[in-house]
This record gives C-alpha cells, sequence and structure tokens, in this order.
C-alpha cells in the first residue's frame, strides 16, 4: 500500500540551475525600435475597393515606409517590416501592429486615423481560474451563493499558515455558523487567537505517525504548514481576497478562492515526518463531527480495496451526513488504471491546463522580437548579450563544450531533456539560454532556475537565420510576463491520473475535470517556492504549482457554493448537477484535447464528463441521486464479504437484499473482457426533475465506436418539479480481443427550454491489477 499526496508538481520540477543576474550592454549602432501599438481607425473611410476590414488594414500595414524601408533595405537581413498583430471590429475598429516611432507618426497622418496608444501589460485578478471558469460577480453562481456564505469547507492536508493573507476574515460575517461544532487547537508556534471569522477552526493528529515511526518529537507539532501543500489548497478553494498576489512577477493580481465567503476549517494529518492512514482518518472523522460541510482531500492511497481506503471509508460516513467529498484522481498519468480515490460516493477530480501562459521577450539585433515561454523567478536584465548558435555545440548537453561561451546566450536545439540542457547550462555559467522545444510538460509544471526561454521549432527558424546571417549576432532578453486567452484551453494535464478506477471498475472515474496546472495559491515563507542558480532559494507568499490536489479545491470550492444555495440536495445530486453540466469542448468549440496522448481527444477515463461549468451546475434541469442504501447494493455486488462492508458501512442496519452493479450515477462505463465477440449490458437510470411545471426531454445519442446504444424511452415527460422518472440504455459492442478506448455520450434535451443533461460513455478494456 503506498499513501501520496495526490498532488503537487512542484515548480521546481527541473532542479537544473543557471546563474542570477546579468547586466551586459553590447557597443553598437542604435536600433530601430518596434513596439506593439493599437490604432483606432474611422471605418466609415474605409476604400470600397477592399472587401473587409483586415484586408484594409493588411494594406495599411504593408504600405508604410520609414527610414528602412527604401529599395536598398529591402536586400538588409537585418531589416523586419512592421506587421500586423490583430485586426479588430467589434471591440474597436482598428487594429494593433508592431511598428516604429517613425512608422506611427506617418499613421497619425492619415485621414482615417482616429488615436493609438502603446500596448499595456494588464493587471490580472489571481489564480484566474475564476475568470476562466466564468464566475461572474453580477450573475451565476457566485452571487446566487454569495460567495459560499454560510457554507463550512474542511480540508484535509498538511496544515495551514495562518497569518496568510487569504486566512484574513476582513469582510466576513462576525457571527459564525450556529453548526459548526470544532475549534481552534493550540499547539506549537498556534495560538487560539491565530483563528478568526474566516480559518475558524483547526486540528492536527499525528498520533498514528508517531506510533508507526517511533517518532518521539515531531517537527511541528500543531496545525501549522510546514510543506506548503495545504496552504496551497486550503487558499484555492475558500482563501478570502489578497491583494497583491503574483509568483514573482508573474500572475500579478487579487488572489481568491473559489468560494471566497465559505468559512474554513483545517484539518493537519499530514507532516515532513510522513502520514499515516490513522491519522487521516481520525481527521475526517473530526471534520464529519465538528460540522463541515463540504470536504477537499487531496491526497489518496494506491492499490487497496474500498474497505481499507481510509478516504473511502470516511467519506461514506460524511456521505450519509450530507456532507460532500471532492477528491483528487492522482498525478500517475498518463498511463491507464492509475487513479486512486476512484470512489463510488465521492467526486473524484482531474486536472487541467488553463488559458493562461507565462513568457519572456527576445529581442534580435535591431530586427525583431519574439515571446517566449519562461518562468524565470526573476527581472533579469540581459542586454544586447551576443548570441552564440552553432549546431555542433547548441545540444547543450555538455559544460565542457560550453564553458568557452560564458559571456554568451547560447541557443540549444532540441534534444529532449530540457532538464539536462539547463544544468550544463548552469555549470559552464554560460550567461542566459535560449532552448528549442515543443515540451508541453514544462508549460505545465514550471521549473525555470536560469535566465532561459523557450521557443518553438518554427519561431527558431527566424532566430537561426539571423545567427548565422549576422557577423556580430546579439539578443535582449525580458521575463514577467503573463498573457491570458491563450488557446485552445482547457487540455487534460498529462500528469492526470487515469482511469478505469482499480477499486471500483464498474463506476466511470474520473468524474470531473477542474484547473490543476500552474494553479497560483497561498505558499507558506519557510519553504522555498523558486529556485536560481545553483545555491539561491527563494522564499514567496505565493507559490505556482500543479497537481490533480489543485484540481479538487476547484471543485469542492464549486460544491460548497451549490450546497449554499440548494441546502437540501444530497451530495449525489451536488454530484449529478457538476457532471451532467460539465463542458467536453474547449474554447474554440472543439473537444477537448489529452495532452498526454499525444493531444488526441480526451477520453471520459482522463477528464471525467469534462470541464466543470459552475454557473451551469446551479441549474441542471434532471439529476441522479443516489441514497446510502444504493452505494450498499454496490458493495453487495462486488463479492465483498459482510464483515468488509461492514469496514465501510459501520452499520448493520444495511442489507444485501438487492445486491445491484448498477448504480444510479450520471455515467456509464462497459469493461471489455476481450474473451467474447460481443461484450452486452443493460443499465437502468432514475432521473428527478429540478425544474418547475411541465418539461419534455428528447434523448440524443452518440455511440462509442463499435457499439450500438439503444435508450429506452426516447422522452421523459415531467408534470411537475420533483418527478422521478426511469429509462433504460442498453450497450452493445463488437470489438473482439481490443484494448482501445472507445467513448460516446447520452444527452437529454429539453424541449423549448435551455437544458442539456450530458452522459459520457465508455467502452473500456479491463486492466488486471491485484489490489
Amino acid at each position: 500500500m503506498g499513501f501520496y499526496f495526490c498532488s503537487t508538481f512542484s515548480s521546481l520540477f527541473f532542479h537544473a540551475i543557471c546563474i542570477c543576474f546579468i547586466v551586459l550592454h553590447a557597443n553598437s549602432a542604435t536600433p530601430v525600435e518596434r513596439s506593439t501599438y493599437i490604432v483606432h481607425t474611422d471605418k466609415s473611410t474605409m476604400p470600397k475597393a477592399f472587401t473587409n476590414h483586415h484586408h484594409w488594414h493588411s494594406s495599411i500595414v504593408d504600405s508604410l515606409t520609414s527610414a528602412k524601408s527604401s529599395s536598398s533595405s529591402l536586400d538588409d537581413p537585418y531589416y523586419f517590416p512592421p506587421s500586423l498583430v490583430y485586426s479588430y471590429d467589434n471591440a474597436l475598429h482598428g487594429f494593433s501592429a508592431s511598428l516604429s516611432l517613425d512608422e506611427l507618426e506617418e499613421i497619425k497622418k492619415s485621414p482615417w486615423f482616429i488615436s493609438s496608444y502603446m500596448d499595456r501589460t494588464a493587471t490580472l485578478d489571481t489564480t484566474h481560474t475564476y475568470k476562466f471558469l466564468s464566475l461572474n460577480p453580477s450573475q451565476g453562481l457566485w452571487p446566487a451563493s454569495n460567495y459560499g456564505e454560510g457554507v463550512i469547507v474542511g480540508v484535509i492536508d498538511s496544515g495551514v499558515w495562518p497569518e496568510s493573507e487569504s486566512f484574513q476574515d476582513h469582510g466576513m460575517p462576525s457571527k459564525i455558523p450556529s453548526k459548526w461544532k470544532g475549534k481552534c487547537e493550540v499547539g506549537q508556534d498556534f495560538n487560539s487567537s491565530l483563528c478568526n471569522s474566516k480559518l475558524i477552526g483547526v486540528r492536527y493528529f499525528n498520533k498514528g505517525l508517531k506510533l508507526s515511526r517511533f517518532y518521539h518529537n515531531i517537527s511541528m507539532n500543531s496545525a501549522r504548514d510546514t510543506v506548503g501543500h495545504g496552504t496551497h489548497v486550503a487558499s484555492t478553494v475558500s482563501g478570502n481576497y489578497a491583494n497583491g498576489a503574483s509568483f514573482f512577477g508573474y500572475a500579478k493580481g487579487t488572489a481568491r478562492g473559489i468560494a471566497p465567503r465559505s468559512r474554513l476549517a483545517a484539518y493537519k494529518v499530514s507532516w515532513n515526518e510522513g502520514s499515516q492512514t490513522s491519522d487521516v482518518l481520525a481527521g475526517m472523522d473530526q471534520a464529519i463531527e465538528d460540522g463541515v460541510d463540504v470536504i477537499s482531500i487531496s491526497m489518496g492511497f494506491d492499490g487497496v480495496p474500498l474497505y481499507e481506503d481510509p478516504v473511502a471509508i470516511a467519506s461514506f460516513a460524511a456521505m450519509e451526513k450530507g456532507v460532500f467529498v471532492s477528491s483528487s484522481a492522482g498525478n500517475a498519468g498518463p498511463d491507464p488504471h492509475t487513479l486512486h480515490n476512484g470512489i463510488p460516493w465521492t467526486l473524484t477530480v482531474a486536472a487541467s491546463t488553463i488559458d493562461r501562459s507565462f513568457g519572456g521577450s527576445l529581442t534580435f539585433g535591431d530586427n525583431f522580437t519574439i515571446t517566449g515561454w519562461t518562468m524565470f523567478p526573476a527581472n533579469a536584465i540581459v542586454e544586447k548579450v551576443p548570441l552564440y548558435y552553432n549546431k555542433a555545440v547548441s545540444r547543450c548537453d555538455s559544460a565542457k563544450n560550453l564553458s568557452s561561451l560564458q559571456y554568451n546566450v547560447v541557443m540549444c536545439e532540441d534534444i529532449g531533456s530540457i532538464a539536462t540542457q539547463m544544468r550544463e547550462i548552469t555549470l559552464s555559467q554560460t550567461l542566459g539560454a535560449i532552448i528549442i522545444s515543443n515540451d508541453n510538460e514544462i508549460l505545465e509544471l514550471g521549473g525555470v532556475t536560469c535566465p532561459c526561454i523557450l521557443i518553438t521549432p518554427k519561431e527558431a527558424m527566424a532566430v537561426i537565420k539571423y545567427a548565422r546571417s549576422t557577423e556580430m549576432p546579439f539578443v535582449s532578453m525580458k521575463f514577467q510576463q503573463t498573457v491570458t486567452g491563450t488557446k485552445p484551453a482547457p487540455s487534460v494535464a498529462f500528469y492526470s491520473s487515469r482511469g478505469p478506477s482499480p477499486s471500483s471498475p464498474g463506476i466511470l472515474k474520473p468524474d470531473i475535470m477542474a484547473p490543476g496546472s500552474l494553479v497560483l495559491a497561498s505558499w507558506i515563507p519557510q519553504e522555498m517556492a523558486a529556485q536560481i542558480g545553483a545555491n539561491v532559494y527563494l522564499s514567496s507568499e505565493y507559490n505556482m504549482i500543479s497537481g490533480t490536489s489543485m484540481a479538487c479545491p476547484h471543485a469542492a470550492g464549486v460544491a460548497a457554493m451549490l450546497k449554499g444555495v440548494h441546502p437540501d440536495w444530497s451530495p449525489a445530486a451536488i454530484r449529478s448537477a457538476m457532471m451532467t453540466t460539465a463542458n467536453p469542448l474547449d474554447s474554440i468549440h472543439n473537444l477537448i484535447r489529452d495532452n498526454g496522448d499525444r493531444f488526441r481527444i480526451a477520453s471520459p477515463l482522463a477528464m471525467g464528463a469534462g470541464q466543470i461549468d459552475p454557473n451551469r451546475a446551479l441549474d441542471p434541469g434532471l439529476i441522479y441521486d443516489a441514497t446510502p442504501q444504493d452505494y450498499v447494493n454496490l458493495l453487495c455486488s462486488m463479492k465483498f464479504t459482510t464483515k468488509q462492508i461492514l469496514a465501510i458501512t459501520r452499520s448493520k442496519h444495511y442489507r444485501c437484499s438487492k445486491p445491484s452493479s448498477d448504480l444510479n450515477y450520471p455515467s456509464f462505463i462497459l469493461l471489455n473482457d476481450g474473451k467474447t465477440k460481443t461484450v452486452f449490458r443493460k443499465f437502468q437510470r432514475l432521473v428527478t426533475n429540478m425544474g418547475d411545471g411541465v418539461v419534455r426531454y428528447n434523448v440524443s445519442v452518440t455511440a462509442p465506436k463499435g457499439s450500438i446504444v439503444v435508450v429506452s424511452p426516447k422522452v421523459l415527460a415531467f408534470e411537475k418539479k420533483y418527478e422521478k422518472q426511469k429509462y433504460f440504455v442498453a450497450i452493445k459492442h463488437k470489438s473482439y480481443k481490443t484494448s482501445s478506448v472507445s467513448f460516446g455520450e447520452i444527452v437529454w434535451v429539453e424541449e423549448n427550454g435551455n437544458h442539456t443533461v450530458r452522459s459520457p460513455i465508455v467502452v473500456s478494456p479491463v486492466w488486471k491489477v491485484p489490489l
């Protein structure tokens, strides 16, 4: 049995190291500088010869002249013409372009010119994921739930750093909900005054750890976080508004949790010295007793059956009492059957990327600028440094070969190991590097410890041409740039663990996907957040880390707000609302792709029903509910002994009178054992109408490849709210001895309405992994 934080890929994943700050000026002629400007135009003056505004704007930029645009300059290898960046016709009439000052002045003389200004760096709202999830203060789930006010979230993790701005109680109602029965447990460097109207309680549990490891002394014997993980997770789900957040200049803005007005209780069960099942159980047990509404647990246990899994056992008790449990899927992807927390009565959350990127600009000589990717944690000055490119040396995998280039920025070929290149660049004391790479992993994990910027092979072609054709090429580098709105997004994070669930393969897991890559949230000042060079370690009040640990609290925050709006909903109802309204499409309206599977269309075994959509979950149309007895019926069908079932349920009043593997779940999975030519299974589902009045739903089916799917009836008619209707699904799969995964969907579409209730279908091979 192995325990893991389900959890975090540190931003220091790549341990290669480089030098710190650089100030170097080359002696050269003053270059013609270009900047990006936004230019407003009078569209009414557009000549009729142009069919649209884009053609007109392109013509304007193409016709510009400057000091370098004489006929002789056309053969100048250093000359790069002005370029159109965007052509606008909705937000404004005009365009943005890369222009010199002379070119801008020429534009200003034109009769169609209205105004212009330089492109500015935007001040972003961080963690940004709330905006990516379309949470809006004027409509939807945020105002409907009053940002989670009155709901208590319990975080089972490594504790909390109470001084963090995210856990201060400014703006919080002073009266704590009467259902709260917990306390602020004092301990080492933690007194009761550190709790407040936001952080209403803390507890810590290490007795099991002490006994198992014979520890007489724990390094921090209190709920104070010395790892950072718990603080990050807690601020993501429930953190209050914190101004001035950033990761060393990246992602600047105001941090806030997904449910920023919810109350927070922290339960420390994980320590620098380790973690034990007994302590995890104790923490979850206490959280239930204390009166939390939602539990977020970003950890899990691999290779254990449900009846030995502390998360499964404790969350069954939570579910019985109406407490919603959000858990992380794990970081063992992209291999199949690696998921943990595949627990039928909890929400299992996969990790996605978001539409935000971090970069630095490269300006080459007098000519052109490229924006690449970097997260170097300093505002380093790299000014007009000689640029070196030689294909033989530029593998950048040998410090010895690079040792003569100490005063250069070296351009590195793609060798498939950025970590190796960074390490060797550091050892050689080269001033910096431009690394050619299509590596998606570093884009998801971060970890740049030197003034290095990544560019793609396509972007590198112009740089290589410049370096080879110029007698003395040089480059300037700038860092700490943040870009939002990158497309397409989201995609499945490569590291996110995949189903089917080893512990319960008959239930499709994961359930849903939420932002998990490079999420910025609070951190502890005593733990390293970034590194420069071989021995410079940087602390910060905020950190940018990746993992399904970061996805789990996003979903927990949404569940908390749904609980606030619909206090009578069961955990199964809340999970159903989140799953059936999840979005399977990315920002360009294509099916979500999988970064861990060569960017193919993502399977529900990787992303569940899709990306969480908080506002749609507020009003799901139909829900799939389930009772504790329904889950017991499932356990009875899994050939567990009476004692094993009792280990989970804790009560003998449950009976195995109706064993059934057909749980009323918002998804479908058919396991193909590869032994028969045709695999068949019939499912029954019961849906509850959550809308008002008479309503009809028609079914739309997309069958998995090689399958026939029949749904009966094809129309569900409801006369009133809370009315229930059954339907049946028959799936026949004909692929004999196949190891491929196929998938489709069943969607109930409301007649003359806005509700669509979607359930994914998966046909999956069976992976035999003993528990």
